[in-house]
């Protein structure tokens, strides 16, 4: 099998599993004192300090939580409370669905962000939260971060991103960006699932309302005991990151573009910046969910927009939003994973093309 379905979730990688392992034989809690506890406490921590490191935070700003879901939810919870919403068009499901009723951030026909809109969105009330990811999940866009955290700043707003899909192959950075927030995923960069992490401003670090509550953990802003075999893993592939050998991959990504091109495909968001592993290929005339099985059938596995709706196929709202038209409901996201290969491109292309012969001829 070849998976190319790397923006759903990436291989685990080694030096994750190495740090799983070796934390699965700890047994003591963090928040206990003994000695055990304290060891515990001291593998917690040194996670805590990595991913503050690689992504531009304190580490005391670093809040563990089970994923970029909650991540996202703790953020719109405990920096919207009494502000306006402001929400990307082509955001994901974990933030649509924890603003409801927000004004939406219309975007361009390649995904991006309506800079001009938000100047005026931003002008026309009381103080807002605004929430733009760094690139999208399906397509792959990146969005102007920087440039709208600019704009919030001005304004009086604040600006949390989704940098679940960006972090592991752009880079990510939450001084950097200016943003008051910055929600992460360990599954989305090579580390094991059921941990994740909202970066924090300094401002709005002490205090923070929590989500969830408990024991006190997380400096009495995310209850819950840590899942530390998951946290371990996340920092270990957090710290094996090479976003220049991620930038390599854009090669082989453009190989299997431009032969599926050949094929009769069209390319989705590829006038934009582009996440270097990410292409989002129509096929006029073919569901989208015919393409997934038949190439699952030849042995790819791709999907169609993201792999978060029960293992449903559906029209996507980010393709509608770029206002692709029919061709929303006949896309696919191939998405690289950080070992892929071109033997991987290889068996996409033969795949793809011979698909591609097959159903475009039946569909006509």
């Amino acid at each position: 099998m070849t998976y190319l379905d790397a923006n759903a979730t990436e291989p685990l990688r080694p030096e994750a599993r190495r740090a799983v392992l070796e934390a699965l034989d700890l047994t003591g809690n963090p928040s206990s004192v003994h000695a055990a506890g304290r060891a515990a406490r001291r593998l917690l921590e040194e996670a805590r300090e990595r991913l503050a490191t690689r992504f531009g935070a304190r580490a005391q700003d670093v809040i563990f939580t089970s994923g970029g879901t909650e991540a996202n939810a703790l953020a719109l919870h405990a920096l919207g409370a009494g502000r306006r919403l402001i929400v990307g068009a082509t955001e994901h499901a974990a933030i649509r669905a924890a603003a409801p009723g927000a004004t939406v951030l219309p975007v361009d026909a390649e995904g991006v962000a309506d800079l001009d809109a938000l100047r005026r969105l931003l002008a026309g009330g009381p103080p807002a939260l605004v929430c733009l990811m760094l690139a999208n999940n399906e397509t792959g866009t990146i969005q102007p971060v920087a440039e709208a955290a600019a704009l919030c700043r001005d304004a009086g707003a604040r600006l949390h991103v989704d940098a679940v899909q960006g972090a592991g192959r752009i880079g990510a950075d939450l001084a950097g960006l200016g943003a008051d927030s910055l929600a992460l995923s360990a599954h989305k960069l090579g580390g094991p699932p059921g941990a994740g992490a909202l970066l924090v401003a300094p401002a709005h670090s002490a205090g923070l309302a929590p989500l969830i509550g408990g024991g006190g953990q997380e400096r009495n802003r995310r209850g819950g005991t840590p899942a530390l075999p998951a946290i371990a893993g996340f920092a270990a592939a957090a710290t094996a990151l090479d976003v220049a050998a991620m930038a390599a991959l854009a090669r082989l990504r453009d190989t299997a573009e431009h032969a599926a091109i050949a094929a009769g495909a069209r390319p989705l968001g590829a006038g934009a910046a582009r996440l270097p592993n990410t292409t989002c290929l129509a096929l006029p005339g073919v569901r989208a969910d015919t393409q997934v099985i038949a190439l699952d059938l030849a042995g790819i596995q791709v999907s169609a927009g993201a792999a978060c709706s029960s293992g449903k196929v559906e029209r996507s709202h980010v393709l509608d939003a770029m206002g692709a038209g029919a061709l929303a409901a006949e896309a696919i996201r191939v998405s690289l994973p950080w070992n892929a290969t071109e033997t991987d491109i290889s068996a996409f292309v033969n795949a793809y093309q011979s698909m591609a012969a097959r159903l475009c001829r039946n569909a006509a």
